[in-house]
């Protein structure tokens, strides 16, 4: 009896691997023209992309190629969205705030000021709506495009400034490089605000075009070298408690793959979300340190006023711009929603609670 288990048990698996065989000589080979925003040098930002590379072909037997374009090699970074939707290219690695002047409520899936950390902001995604909530917004846009949760990094830095900011009468006027609703927070509190990509921000630092800006994380920023003229470095990064960037892919791309395909690529986008936050998360420490005990940097943390200041003007941007999209006031509802139930959580389970104090 166990002899014929045995056997039989081998006959299954080898019908088994000649049905997986089978299907993977049917299937159609891929190759797969990826448009990135971010340089693959820059820490966990983009060295994600030969990651992602090499768990898609490997994990399909290359039945799927990908070949990464540098930022602006087909199309500038700000459209990236257009191009993969349109078809002039596959795939893009982007941010959906590049997007939010004509999708406003796709900057909630870069960002949300003073909103969850990254495994809150995770929970929401995955098992809280707002994946489901990401691919609405882009199909009610007429954006043909399939989008995936990629890289989420360690929170940023609240900028870099030549200048010590101790008071909102320090913003009156500053030049400031800075994106979405957060600009609009600062432009509210007395900034002037511009957007620019990533390559133009030293330059413009250098010649005094902007007195200061925000990209990324320490650790990323050094990349930049806006350490070198901007020596005043805030945190925290109210903006940005957790950064998520996208991988998006033309729908009809999306429905040539094999099921078994399809399964390889979205598994290979969530090992880049275990990738990139652990990876951003480990460089951070080091990378401040740095910048103090190497490069001169003054590491200051925003005042409880600054903050508050901070805080007030972001629900006020916010609720006027809820106000005037119902995507975005849908999407904005949604995660309080979710918030909501979560602090019910949140507010017992992590150490310093409320109202406790630590002793020996």
């Amino acid at each position: 009896m166990r002899r014929c288990l045995s056997i039989l048990t081998g006959l299954v698996m080898l019908a088994n691997f000649c049905m997986a065989s089978q299907a993977m000589a049917e299937e159609k080979r891929i190759l797969i023209k990826l448009q990135t925003a971010f340089s693959e040098a820059l820490p966990a930002l983009g060295e994600c992309l030969p990651v992602f590379k090499n768990f898609v072909e490997s994990a399909s037997q290359n039945t799927m190629k990908v070949k990464i374009y540098e930022p602006g090699k087909l199309v500038p970074s700000f459209e990236i969205h257009g191009a993969v939707s349109s078809g002039k290219v596959d795939a893009g690695y982007t941010a959906t705030v590049y997007v939010a002047g004509k999708v406003p409520a796709a900057e909630l899936f870069t960002y949300i000021p003073f909103g969850c950390d990254a495994p809150a902001y995770l929970g929401w995604l995955y098992h809280g709506g707002g994946l489901e909530l990401y691919q609405e917004t882009y199909d009610q846009a007429r954006y043909n495009l399939k989008p995936f949760p990629f890289a989420f990094l360690a929170p940023e830095t609240g900028g870099w400034y030549k200048k010590p900011i101790n008071s909102m009468e320090d913003l009156q006027g500053l030049k400031l490089r800075w994106p979405g609703m957060g600009g609009k927070v600062l432009q509210r509190l007395g900034a002037s605000i511009s957007m620019i990509p990533s390559g133009e921000i030293f330059p413009s630092l250098e010649k005094g075009a902007i007195e200061g800006t925000e990209f990324s994380n320490p650790a990323i920023d050094a990349k930049l070298g806006f350490h070198k003229i901007a020596k005043y470095n805030y945190f925290p990064g109210w903006h940005q408690p957790v950064t998520h960037l996208e991988l998006i892919l033309n729908k009809e791309v999306w429905k040539q793959m094999s099921d078994r395909q399809k399964a390889v690529w979205e598994m290979a986008a969530k090992a880049v979300n275990t990738y990139t936050l652990s990876r951003s998360t480990a460089l951070q420490g080091p990378a401040v340190q740095e910048n103090a005990e190497k490069h001169g940097v003054k590491n200051k943390v925003w005042s409880d006023e600054m903050l508050e200041a901070f805080r007030q003007a972001w629900q006020e941007v916010i609720k006027e711009e809820a106000a005037k999209d119902a995507m975005l006031k849908k999407v904005w509802q949604d995660y309080q929603d979710y918030m909501e139930d979560y602090t019910a959580y949140s507010s017992k389970a992590y150490l310093p609670r409320p109202g406790t104090e630590m002793r020996d």
